[in-house]
């Protein structure tokens, strides 16, 4: 057998998501090692909001809000499509673990610890839309409360930044407060101030988002004893008589005067976990797999190490692979540095409209952002004129809703010098900024305009769905997400389909092991989050449909490595003990 430097029950590869399994295999008594190549702890998943999809979860009960698995299965079939009609990735028995093993993880994970906060009104992401049933208006989705970092000690200054920043904001929240107009709004803003404040007072530093989940699971893991290394990469996945038995790294960055840049040979007796996410930053592999959807790394807002190796590892030993060209697309539009900046409630608010270079409207622009971006993808390849697409308000937007990073009515002067965003006193102006034409966009606006009096899109249905509603004005009348685009000054950014992962990736069984390409198991090798395929196909259900499978796969992968360890343990070993 190979010469191991080091040996481990269950390897886990990636620092997000994948933290969950580590937890889980440590509290089922295995040795444990977690690989991070970059020099920073959470991947996607800490830079995220931080929120995980769970129907009829723990939360809903104590606080009495009605749900029912059988009613998150309609929904996933409605939504999703029937599971014989998906990809492999979303079949029937995958769906089944995620929904009944996503809230025996939530116990597991409160045992150890790790709070939540349920995330009242930020309904399911297709609740009330014209034929789809099993929705839920008042939120599934749970994310994990403020933490203190102060508990984490020196591995405090290895967390990415959270979404809200300084503010001690929860993610659910900030669809109330993009909109400080409405009792609400001003409501939730106090809280959040409140919140923030109180905690600089008392000497926390407080983080929300996808910062504190992972925050939570490194001080259950520290109590666990369970090791992260940072800036350690897999290099090989070493394979004997068709197993996974052990693992590559080069750990540390060579020439950071610290011994790194070390490769270190890393057997296991219950197998690898890759939870390293997808390949949203390697534009070689985007262009090789785009089909009729080709993002481009320019447009996303995934973690830096986001670049693919590892799905080419479990290619390279016969990994089957399914919907590549996917994304999780958000529509998104470019700063002068060429930063994407992610656009959520913008496009549903009232006075919002989104067209193509043709003038012409085409979907509508409140829809869930995985759809948008599907749809923007779609438009291009029949029409052209999508790539971009624009996103135009009127001043009414601007001075009452947040856009990005500005607060209503304080736009930023250098967004209008380095010309990102375009104003205008007319249109017709607007459109010639733009490359737009303008007769065919005075039509469109005319129709849109008439449908924001009478409350009711006859082309695309915007507004009628529970998640529009909470993304766009409950104030405004007669439909909370259609305003007439009337009143100068017009602003004008150009829109693309950006996203914050790929979501194409590798097969899994319902215990999270990779499939190869004949559909077996491959021994020893286990898969969860962007760098598989999504057990959601092609659809983002509701907040945390991207963290809900990553998480809830690691938690059964880590048990399966479990009950292998254990069926081993009377026999001989898969790999050499000796360290």
């Amino acid at each position: 057998m190979p010469e191991w430097d080091h040996v481990t029950d269950l390897l886990v590869i990636g620092s997000g998501g994948g933290l969950v399994g580590a937890l889980r295999a440590a509290a089922l008594g295995l040795d444990v090692v977690v690989a991070e190549k970059t020099d920073k702890i959470g991947g996607s998943t800490g830079m995220s909001g931080g929120i995980v999809w769970l129907p009829d979860n723990p939360l809903m009960k104590r606080e009495g809000v009605p749900d029912s698995l059988d009613d998150a299965r309609a929904y996933f079939d409605s939504v999703a499509g029937k599971a014989e009609e998906c990809s492999p990735a979303s079949s029937q028995a995958r769906r089944e673990t995620y929904l009944t093993a996503g809230n025996e993880m939530f116990d597991f994970l409160e045992d150890e610890g790790v709070r939540f906060v349920r995330c009242e009104g930020y309904s399911d992401y297709y609740s009330g839309a014209r034929g789809v049933v099993g929705g839920h208006a008042r939120s599934r989705s749970v994310e994990a409360v403020a933490f203190d970092t102060r508990e984490l000690g020196e591995q405090a200054g290895l967390l990415r930044p959270p979404v809200a920043g300084d503010l001690t904001m929860y993610t659910y929240e900030a669809g109330y407060v993009s909109n400080l107009r409405t009792r609400k709004g001003m409501s939730v803003m106090a809280r959040v101030m409140r919140r923030t404040i109180g905690g600089r007072l008392r000497g926390k530093k407080l983080v929300t988002n996808g910062a504190a989940l992972i925050a939570h699971l490194l001080k259950a893991l520290g109590n666990r004893g369970v090791p992260v290394w940072t800036e350690t990469s897999l290099v090989e996945l070493v394979v004997a008589d068709g197993t996974v038995v052990g693992a590559v790294l080069n750990k540390g960055a060579p020439g950071d005067g610290k011994g790194g840049g070390r490769t270190l040979r890393i057997g296991v007796r219950g197998g690898v976990l890759l939870a390293a996410g997808g390949f949203s930053r390697n534009q070689r592999m985007r262009d090789e797999f785009a089909g009729d959807q080709p993002g481009q790394v320019a447009w996303t807002s995934a973690n830096p190490g986001d670049t693919g190796e590892v799905l080419r590892l479990a290619m390279g030993i016969g990994a089957a692979t399914d919907m590549m060209d996917e994304g999780w697309w958000m529509p998104s539009w470019l700063l002068a540095d060429g930063t994407p900046s992610m656009t959520l409630s913008e496009r549903c608010k009232p006075h919002s409209i989104i067209v193509d270079t043709h003038g012409n409207r085409y979907f509508n622009e409140a829809v869930a952002y995985q759809e948008a971006g599907q749809l923007m993808f779609a438009h291009e390849k029949k029409t052209g004129g999508a790539l971009p697409s624009w996103l135009i308000i009127d001043s009414r937007h601007r001075s009452h809703y947040t856009f990005a990073t500005a607060a209503p009515g304080m736009t930023p002067r250098t967004w209008i010098a380095d010309g990102v965003m375009k104003k205008a006193a007319t249109l017709d102006d607007l459109a010639r900024q733009c490359g737009i034409d303008p007769v065919a966009l005075a039509r469109t606006v005319e129709r849109f305009n008439g449908f924001a009096h009478t409350g009711v899109d006859e082309d695309f249905h915007r507004g009628e769905g529970d998640h529009e509603r909470y993304q766009g004005d409950a104030t405004h009348r007669p439909n909370a997400c259609l305003g007439a685009i009337a009143k100068a000054p017009f602003y004008a950014v150009a829109m693309y389909p950006g996203d914050i992962g790929t979501n194409g990736g590798l097969l899994c069984d319902e215990a999270g092991r990779v499939l190869n390409t004949d559909g077996n198991v491959i021994s020893g090798l286990y898969a969860a989050g962007n760098c598989t395929a999504s057990v959601m196909g092609r659809k983002y259900l509701g907040a945390g449909a991207t963290i809900g499978p990553s998480v809830i796969f690691s938690y059964v992968a880590a048990a399966d490595a479990a009950r292998r360890v254990a069926a081993d343990a009377s026999t001989s070993s898969p790999v050499n003990s000796e360290q």
